[in-house]
């Protein structure tokens, strides 16, 4: 079983090459962040499995704050995008 686990996190840590890319080349900021959010899940579905192929618990704690730093950041993100007069409905002067 811990083969499995290791090919998933190999599968996984390939997937999230095309994550890199979009962060580097995406033509707007939400395609960034969206590439930032994919990076941040994968790490921790890629800590997750390896924790459990290691049987080395203490890696979830860090996979557990890593979801939490993502989270923020999506937080962060919709916070500026909001200031800027993007994302508030108010914001629109309308008919």
């Amino acid at each position: 079983m811990t083969d499995w686990y290791l090919a998933c996190a190999a599968v996984l840590l390939l997937t999230l090459a095309g994550a890199l890319w979009r962060v580097a080349q995406g033509p707007h900021a939400a395609d960034r962040m969206m590439g930032a959010q994919l990076i941040g899940t994968g790490g921790v579905a890629v800590l997750l499995l390896l924790a459990a192929a290691e049987s080395r618990w203490a890696i979830v704690d860090v996979a557990l704050v890593l979801a939490l730093l993502a989270a923020f950041a999506a937080v962060a993100f919709v916070k500026a995008i909001s200031r800027e007069g993007r994302g508030e409905p108010e914001a629109d002067d309308g008919p």
